[in-house]
């Protein structure tokens, strides 16, 4: 019987598990809570994960999702000369802007499929251009964590995924190669960037985006279902074959093989945003009875840019605002207007992407409440189906390793639905107007 290991190394926490042939564990998952961008300290974390997934136990190969967007710096040595870089690290902001100025940024995102932003490779190799000069020069390599976490695990030096390459802004979509106009203004030779592909090393099949994971993992696998997911971030994806990928205005574009494209758009606000409202107004013991009210009960439009915009403006200096701020205003209505207004950032993503049919909704912030289902589905006008799968990631690895080994693994389940309420849709028209209004107010001021 064929047994893989599938890990899933996410932004917060890491998870590891054996997995048979109908891609779900066979035992229990290992898991790792961790917040620090060292990189050793990461891949000791990990190895500890895949030690107590693995106890002993023999797999026919290895497979993982990880973070994308990531940039290390290493040395002659291939030690770690730097941090690791986050997509949600924006110092990189200015240098952004610099490309914008110097590029065409249009002819970019239609090579590329990635918008000239903060999160992307190209910005933070023009920031430490800038910034650190002295580490850019003497940096060797430039890769991936997972490329530096591979290079551990194995020790050799594998191939980056096209899916990871394509994720860093920097790679051609028609070509499947690193992009020669970037690398040219950059002053980055191709030989600092590991080389791309997806054949395995030894047993290690190379790590996966984990946006690709995650489409796999609950099924939505064509242009018509898209997953709607809620980590600490957001993002919403269709994953699907194409011959001719082509990037669409305020969407990003990746290639997650040579036959597929992962298109959709992403969120700063998520998860983070939820955690914000608990640090700031402690937990609320009754969130699901805010479902009760509409958004005239609040009387608040709460722009959710509070990690600064990725889709679909892509405005990297925009920040959060809140209108309609009273005497009267609770904690409540604070807490249902920021739920709200991550739901209208994925309303206006979701205009860009008309022909998806069906949205299934992943991650654990979405899971745990069902107040926000519900919000989203009334923001989208149209049914939300929660996955009844527990980590859309982990298994998404599964399934893409089985699948190089000629196993398929059977459809995922689907849990409950949530319906757009039609008695409440007016209201939430409204409110998306409102939403819509303020987002072009506060854009407007850092264009």
């Amino acid at each position: 019987m064929t047994r893989v290991l599938a890990l899933d190394v996410g932004t917060s926490s890491i998870r590891a598990a054996v997995c048979g042939e109908d891609s779900e564990p066979v035992g229990d998952v290992a898991s790792r809570k961790y917040r620090t961008t060292d990189a050793d300290e990461l891949v000791d974390a990990v190895r500890g994960a895949v030690e107590d997934a693995l106890a002993g136990e023999e797999v026919d190969a290895v497979g993982a999702s990880t973070f994308g967007h990531s940039l290390l710096c290493l040395d002659d040595l291939g030690r770690p000369a730097s941090p690791i870089y986050m997509w949600r690290d924006t110092r990189s902001d200015d240098a952004a802007e610099w490309l914008r100025r110097r590029l065409d940024a249009d002819a970019v995102h239609a090579r590329t499929g990635c918008h000239l932003h903060s999160s992307y490779w190209p910005a933070k190799l023009a920031w430490l251009a800038e910034e650190e000069p002295e580490l850019f020069r003497r940096a060797a390599r430039f890769v991936s964590f997972a490329d530096y976490l591979y290079e551990r695990l194995t020790g050799e030096r594998p191939r980056s995924s096209l899916s990871l390459g394509s994720g860093t802004g920097l790679v051609d979509l028609a070509g499947g190669d690193w992009d020669e106009e970037l690398l040219s203004t950059l002053e980055v030779d191709r030989e600092r960037l590991p080389p791309l592909g997806d054949e395995p090393t030894g047993d290690w099949y190379p790590a996966l985006l984990d946006g690709v994971c995650s489409n796999l993992g609950a099924g939505c696998v064509t242009r018509e279902r898209a997953a709607l997911m809620v980590g600490t971030s957001g993002a919403y994806r269709t994953l699907y074959e194409t011959e001719r990928p082509q990037p669409r205005p305020g969407l990003f574009l990746y290639r997650a093989d040579e036959r597929r494209v992962l298109e959709g758009g992403a969120l700063s606000d998520g998860g983070n945003v939820h955690g914000w409202l608990e640090d700031i107004l402690g937990p609320d013991e009754d969130e699901n009875a805010l479902t009760e009210r509409d958004p005239t009960d609040h009387g608040l439009t709460f722009l959710a840019l509070l990690g600064g915009e990725r889709s679909p403006g892509w405005h990297a200096h925009a920040r959060g605002a809140v209108r309609g701020l009273r005497f009267e205003t609770t904690p409540r209505d604070l807490r249902q207007a920021a739920l709200e207004g991550v739901a209208f950032r994925f309303a206006a993503v979701a205009e860009l992407l008309p022909e998806v049919e069906e949205v299934v909704a992943t991650g654990g912030a979405l899971e745990h409440s069902p107040a926000w289902c519900q919000f989203t589905a009334d923001a989208l006008a149209r049914p939300i189906t929660l996955s009844a799968v527990d980590e859309a990631s982990l298994r998404g690895a599964a399934v893409a390793t089985l699948d190089r080994l000629g196993e398929t693994a059977p459809e995922p389940p689907l849990g409950r639905t949530f319906e757009p309420r039609l008695d409440r849709a007016d209201e939430y028209r409204e409110a998306r107007d409102r939403d819509r209004a303020l987002y072009e107010a506060i854009t407007k001021q850092v264009e």
